[in-house]
C-alpha cells in the first residue's frame, strides 16, 4: 500500500482506515463520519491506492470549494516528498494539475458533473468519494445522484465513498440500500468553547463590527497562535479590516479570505505566518470546512452566514444573512484543534438555540441548472433519480405567462398583457 499522507497515526481517521478498507472490499457504498480534524480528508484517499479493487483506475475526491481543493492536493504531494500533479492531483476551473501518473484527482464538484457527462461510466476512476457531504450543495446532491445511476446501471463496480463531519448519516444510509456506517471519534486536538456576546440584544452591524474588532484584541492579548475569525462576508469582512487598522502590534498582519481572492491571494492567507509573527485571518465560510490554516489555535465565530435563496415568485435569487447552524459552529470551531490544543470564542448568547442544519441548497436555490443536466443527463423527471430531499415543487404564485409554455413577462404601467400566444 502506498504510503498515507503526514503521520498518520496521530490522527483518528487512522483507527478506523483497516475497518474502511474493509468495507469497500464487501460493499460498494460506504459511509463515513468523523469530526472536524480527524484526518479524514488527506488520509483516506491515499490509504484507498492499495485496494486490490482499485486496479490501475484513479481515485476521484469531491470537495465543496476550490481552495479546499487545491490545499488538500497539495497536503497530499507534501506529504509524499512529490510534487503537485504527480501521485496526486486536482482539477478546478480554470485551474488543472493531473498528469498521467496522477492517481488521486482532488475536484470540485462541478467538475464532477463534468466528467460523469463526458463519460457516464467514469471508466477511468475506480471510486469517487464525496468529502464534507453535510454541506449539501446543489452540485454535491446532483453528483451524488448521477454517480449512484451509473454505480447502479452501468458500473457495479465503482467504489462510492460518502464522508462527513456532521450529516446525520443514517438517513443517507437508508437512501443507499443500508450502506454500512463508520465512525471516527474525537478531534485532533481539543478545542475550548468560549461565548462572549456584546452587550445589544439586537446589534446592527455597526455594533457588530466593533465587537469583533473588540474580541480580535482580547483574543491576541489572552492567547498565543493566529486567529481565524468568521464573517458573513466580503463587506464585513473590509469593515473589520477598516476598523482595525493602525490597531495592531506591528507582528501582527491581517489577511482576508474570501471566494472572489485570487488562487494567490488565496494561497497566501493560509501559509503559515512567518517566524516571529502572528496571523489575523478574515474569512467567510470559505474557511469552514477541509482547510487546515497552520498556526491557528484561536477561531473567533461571528455567528452569521450568507446564502443565496430563490424565490420562485419573482424568478430571482437573493442574499440572504442569518444565523448559522449548530453543524456549521461545530465545524468552525474545529478549526482552531487541527494541529494543537484551541480556543473558539462565539459571539452570542449560549442560550440561544441553533437550528441543527443549514437547509439544503437544493430546496432553496435556482433549479434551472439541476433541469438542464438532468436533461443532457436523459432524466426526463427528477422523481427518477435519487435524491436525499428530492426537489422541491414550488406551489407559490406563479408568474405571468402569454400561454400554456409558461413564458414570463413583465408587466409594467406602460406594457398591456402579451396578446398573441408564443
Amino acid at each position: 500500500m502506498s504510503p498515507p499522507s503526514a503521520s498518520p497515526s496521530r490522527l483518528p481517521i487512522a483507527e478506523v482506515l483497516p475497518e474502511l478498507l474493509q468495507q469497500l472490499d464487501r460493499h460498494a457504498t460506504v459511509l463515513l463520519q468523523a469530526p472536524p480534524g480527524a484526518g479524514k480528508t488527506t488520509q483516506v484517499p491515499p490509504a484507498l491506492l492499495g485496494a486490490g479493487w482499485r486496479g490501475d483506475r484513479k481515485i476521484l475526491m469531491l470537495e465543496p470549494r476550490r481552495l479546499a481543493a487545491r490545499s488538500a492536493a497539495r497536503f497530499m504531494a507534501r506529504a509524499r516528498d512529490e510534487s503537485i500533479g504527480d501521485t496526486v492531483g486536482y482539477r478546478v476551473r480554470l485551474d488543472t494539475r493531473v498528469s498521467e501518473r496522477t492517481r488521486i484527482e482532488v475536484v470540485t464538484e462541478g467538475i464532477l458533473t463534468r466528467l460523469i457527462q463526458a463519460d457516464p461510466e467514469l471508466s477511468g476512476y475506480a471510486a469517487v468519494l464525496f468529502d464534507e457531504f453535510h454541506e449539501r450543495s446543489l452540485q454535491a446532491d446532483l453528483g451524488l445522484a448521477l454517480v449512484r445511476e451509473a454505480q447502479q446501471a452501468l458500473r457495479p463496480d465503482l467504489r462510492l465513498l460518502v464522508m462527513s463531519a456532521t450529516l446525520d448519516v443514517e438517513p443517507l444510509s437508508a437512501l443507499l440500500d443500508g450502506a454500512p456506517i463508520l465512525r471516527s471519534e474525537g478531534r485532533s486536538y481539543p478545542v475550548r468553547v468560549e461565548h462572549r456576546p456584546g452587550r445589544e440584544r439586537n446589534p446592527g452591524w455597526r455594533e457588530q463590527t466593533a465587537l469583533v474588532a473588540r474580541s480580535i484584541h482580547q483574543a491576541l492579548a489572552e492567547e498565543p497562535g493566529s486567529l481565524l475569525v468568521f464573517l458573513p462576508g466580503v463587506g464585513e469582512i473590509k469593515a473589520v479590516v477598516e476598523q482595525l487598522e493602525g490597531q495592531l502590534p506591528d507582528k501582527v498582519r491581517l489577511a482576508p479570505l474570501f471566494g472572489d481572492l485570487s488562487p494567490a491571494a488565496q494561497d497566501a492567507a493560509i501559509a503559515p505566518a512567518p517566524d516571529g509573527q502572528r496571523k489575523v485571518v478574515l474569512a467567510t465560510s470559505i474557511a469552514e470546512s477541509s482547510l487546515t490554516i497552520e498556526g491557528i489555535r484561536v477561531v473567533i465565530d461571528a455567528g452569521q452566514q450568507r446564502r443565496s435563496t430563490f424565490d420562485p415568485n419573482s424568478g430571482m435569487s437573493r442574499l440572504v444573512t442569518e444565523r448559522v447552524s449548530k453543524a456549521s459552529a461545530d465545524q468552525r470551531a474545529g478549526r482552531a484543534g487541527r494541529l494543537e490544543p484551541g480556543v473558539c470564542y462565539r459571539l452570542w448568547p449560549e442560550s440561544e438555540r441553533l437550528q441543527p442544519f443549514s437547509p439544503p441548497e437544493i430546496l432553496e436555490a435556482d433549479l434551472a441548472p439541476l433541469v438542464l443536466e438532468l436533461a443532457r443527463w436523459g432524466a426526463r423527471s427528477p422523481d427518477a433519480m435519487t435524491w436525499l430531499n428530492p426537489p422541491r415543487k414550488h406551489t407559490g404564485t406563479r408568474p405571468a405567462s402569454c400561454c400554456s409554455c409558461s413564458m414570463r413577462w413583465t408587466r409594467t404601467a406602460r406594457s398591456p398583457p402579451m396578446a398573441k400566444p408564443c
